[in-house]
C-alpha cells in the first residue's frame, strides 16, 4: 500500500505539470486515497483482531456509497448481441455490489503464496494498457505505481514466501481494482461497458461465483471457509505443486486479460465470438476440476440435507448455551450432537487452574452404539479470550478416515459458544466462594 501511495503523493505535491494534472482529478484521487485508507484499516483490524462479516460488509458498503457519490458508477451494461442496457435507478445497487464483490473476490482468492498479488497485477496491467491507449495520463500513473508496488511485493511473496499479504493487502487491492475499473469502463465505448473489467477480473469473479453456488447447493454458510476453491482443486485433482498451481492460474489470467483487451477493440460480432470462446475455455476448466460432475448430484442433495440439519442444531446449541446456568446445563445442551454426528463417544471437559496452582476438572461423557471400526478421535480446545477452559472430544467408529469440513466447522462454532459461557460461569464461581456446581456424567 505504501508503495502505491508514496510516489503518487510526491507527484501530487511537487510543483510540476504532473502535479497540476493530479489536482484536476481531485474526485478520483479522493475516492482512491480516502476509500483505500478506510479499507486498508479494516483489513489491518481483521488481521490483528478478526472482524466478523457484519462489520466487514458495513464498512465496505459505506465506502462503496462514498465512491458512488464521487462519480464512480456502473451506468451501462454491455450486450454484444444487441443494444446496451441502461441501469437508471439501479446504478447505485449495481455499483455497490460491484465494489463490495471485487473486494471480497480478491480477498477470497488469496489462498496461495503469490496468487492474489499476481491476479491483481494482471487486472492492473489491463487497466494500464486501456488508459495508455486513451491517453489518460493520470490513470496510467496510478496503475504504473500500483503495478510496481505489486511486482516488488511478489518478489518476496512468491512461494516460498517470506512476507504475506493478509486481509490488509488483498482488500486494498480489491478496492483499487474495483474503483479504477469503474472509471475505465465509463470511458470505454458503450458496446463493451462493464464487460472489459469483468473479463479483466475474470478469475477471482469466477472463483467467487463458483464458491457461492457450491455453498448454496451444499447447504453451507455462505461465509464458511473450505478447500474447494479453484487453486485447491488444481492441487488436489491435477496433483500440481503450490508453484505450478499459481503459474497455471497466471496463465488463465493472461487469457482473461487478452479477452478483455480484445473486447475493447472488437465490434459486436467479434465481441460475441470472444465471449463464446472464453466461455468454452471456462466450461472445459470447470469440467477438469470436477465442478460439473453430474454423477455427484444425488450426493450433493444428501449433503445439503445433512448440513441444513447440522447448522440448525448448531444455532440451537449456541443460543441455548448462552442461557445455561451451570456446567450441567451446558452438557445437556451439547449431548444431542453425538447422535446428529453419529459419534460413538462425546466428552466435555472443563478445567480451571486456581491461584495456588491446583487444577480442578469437571468431565461429562456419553457413549452410544455407532459402529465397531477402528476409532477416529477428534479433540477441540475450548478457549475464550486466550484462556483455555477445557476441551471437547469426539470419537467415531463408523469407519470414517477423517472428519469432513462441515462437521469440523460446526464443532468449532459450538466449542466457541460453550467456552464463552463456561468462562463466564467460572468467573461467577470465583465471585461467590463456596458456590456448589452440579456435576454429572
Amino acid at each position: 500500500m505504501a508503495g502505491f501511495f508514496a510516489p503518487l503523493c510526491a507527484l501530487f505535491l511537487v510543483d510540476s505539470g504532473v502535479g497540476l494534472l493530479f489536482q484536476s482529478y481531485k474526485e478520483l484521487l479522493w475516492g482512491l486515497f480516502g476509500g483505500g485508507v478506510v479499507i486498508a484499516l479494516l483489513g489491518l483490524y481483521d488481521d490483528l483482531k478478526g472482524a466478523n462479516a457484519r462489520l466487514k460488509f458495513a464498512v465496505q458498503f459505506a465506502v462503496a456509497l462514498g465512491l458512488y457519490q464521487l462519480g464512480f458508477r456502473v451506468e451501462l451494461i454491455a450486450n454484444p448481441f444487441g443494444p446496451e442496457f441502461s441501469l437508471g435507478v439501479l446504478s447505485l445497487p449495481f455499483t455497490v455490489l460491484w465494489v463490495v464483490g471485487v473486494i471480497n473476490a480478491i480477498n477470497l482468492i488469496d489462498g496461495l503464496d503469490g496468487l492474489a498479488g499476481g491476479v491483481a497485477f494482471f487486472g492492473v496491467s489491463t487497466n494500464f494498457i486501456l488508459s495508455l491507449v486513451r491517453g489518460d495520463v493520470v490513470m496510467c500513473l496510478l496503475m504504473a505505481a500500483l503495478a510496481g508496488a505489486i511486482l516488488g511485493f511478489l518478489v518476496f511473496n512468491f512461494n516460498p514466501a517470506s512476507i504475506f499479504m493478509g486481509d490488509t493487502g488483498s482488500m486494498f487491492l480489491g478496492f483499487v481494482l474495483a474503483a479504477v475499473s469503474l472509471k475505465t469502463s465509463t470511458k470505454s465505448g458503450t458496446a463493451v461497458a462493464m464487460l472489459v473489467p469483468i473479463m479483466a477480473l475474470g478469475l477471482p469473479i469466477m472463483d467467487t461465483l463458483i464458491a457461492m453456488v457450491r455453498r448454496t447447493l451444499l447447504g453451507r454458510p455462505m461465509f464458511s471457509a473450505d478447500k474447494e476453491h479453484i487453486h485447491h482443486r488444481l492441487m488436489s485433482r491435477m496433483v500440481l505443486s503450490h508453484r505450478s498451481a499459481v503459474l497455471v492460474l497466471y496463465g488463465v489470467c493472461v487469457l482473461f486479460t487478452l479477452t478483455a483487451l480484445g473486447l475493447n477493440f472488437a465490434n459486436s460480432a467479434q465481441s460475441a465470438l470472444l465471449l463464446i470462446g472464453m466461455g468454452i475455455v471456462i466450461v472445459v476448466l470447470m469440467r477438469k476440476l470436477g465442478y460439473l460432475d453430474l454423477r455427484r448430484a444425488s450426493a450433493v442433495g444428501q449433503t445439503r440435507r445433512k448440513n441444513i440439519q447440522l447448522h440448525s442444531l448448531v444455532k440451537d446449541v449456541t443460543r441455548a448455551s448462552r442461557r445455561a446456568d451451570s456446567f450441567q446445563e451446558l452438557w445437556g445442551v451439547l449431548r444431542p450432537l453425538a447422535e446428529v454426528l453419529n459419534a460413538a463417544r462425546l466428552e466435555l471437559r472443563f478445567q480451571r487452574r486456581w491461584n495456588h496452582g491446583l487444577t480442578e476438572g469437571v468431565v461429562f461423557e456419553t457413549e452410544r452404539p455407532a459402529g465397531a471400526a477402528m476409532p477416529l478421535d477428534m479433540r477441540i480446545a475450548m478457549k475464550d479470550d486466550d484462556v483455555q477452559v477445557g476441551w471437547l472430544r469426539l470419537s467415531w467408529k463408523d469407519g470414517r478416515a477423517e472428519v469432513n469440513r462441515d462437521e469440523e466447522l460446526a464443532l468449532e462454532l459450538v466449542a466457541d459458544a460453550v467456552a464463552e459461557r463456561a468462562h463466564q460461569l467460572m468467573a461467577l464461581e470465583d465471585a461467590e466462594p463456596g458456590r456448589v456446581v452440579s456435576l454429572g456424567r
